[in-house]
């Protein structure tokens, strides 16, 4: 049984391919492959490979999902066909991995970092893709999840900071969030009190 989390990624999928980097125990790799696609679990521990094939064993499924032991895409040649899959990481370490040559021949990504959301949204935006969909769940938190698609588009600094999902139950959860860490701002540091106050009216209105 899935969580709402990789429910809500695999609801993004499109293409055949997928390449599932920091695969785990390949859940969604399972899950994807039952549903007819054709799954790469990567991993950069052999330790977690172990329980990655054993999973997949017992869902006698290990015939069809390649595992590769890698860092990201290191010892994997894209044909550009794949939807590559990046869930549970810090946004630095999904950074990281995208500086792969490999991800020029990659036409969408689907990700979901632990944190600091603004920079992921800002950076990959700035390699040259876009936001094509994004949607959170919660699932004992708030999760996002963003499919980046090969492309051009222009967006605001509201637009990375709170994302494009129109979730507006996350929206008063930030709101409430935000408001928090506003309140706490001394007043002589007026520029970014006043960031912040630009966030929450923004926020109260969407």
């Amino acid at each position: 049984m899935l969580s709402k989390r990789l429910k809500a990624i695999a609801s993004l999928v499109e293409t055949n391919e997928i390449i599932d980097i920091g695969c785990d125990h390949a859940l969604i790799d399972i899950y994807l492959t039952n549903k007819g696609y054709n799954c790469t679990a990567i991993d950069n521990k052999e330790t977690v490979l172990i329980n990655t094939r054993e999973n997949i064993k017992k869902n006698n499924l290990q015939n069809k999902i390649k595992v590769i032991c890698s860092n990201g895409l290191d010892n994997y040649k894209a044909n550009g066909m794949e939807t590559v899959i990046i869930a549970g990481m810090g946004t630095n370490t999904i950074l990281e991995i995208l500086k792969n040559k490999e991800f020029k021949k990659i036409n969408t990504l689907i990700i979901q970092s632990n944190n600091d959301l603004y920079e992921l949204r800002k950076n990959i935006c700035k390699m040259g893709y876009y936001i094509d969909k994004e949607i959170t769940v919660y699932d004992k938190k708030y999760y996002n999840i963003i499919r980046f698609k090969k492309g051009i588009k222009k967006y605001n600094y509201f637009n990375y900071y709170i994302g494009l999902s129109n979730n507006k139950e996350y929206y008063k959860y930030l709101y409430d969030k935000i408001y928090k860490t506003y309140k706490n701002i001394p007043n002589k540091n007026i520029i970014k009190k006043l960031k912040y106050k630009i966030l929450l009216i923004k926020l109260k209105t969407e």
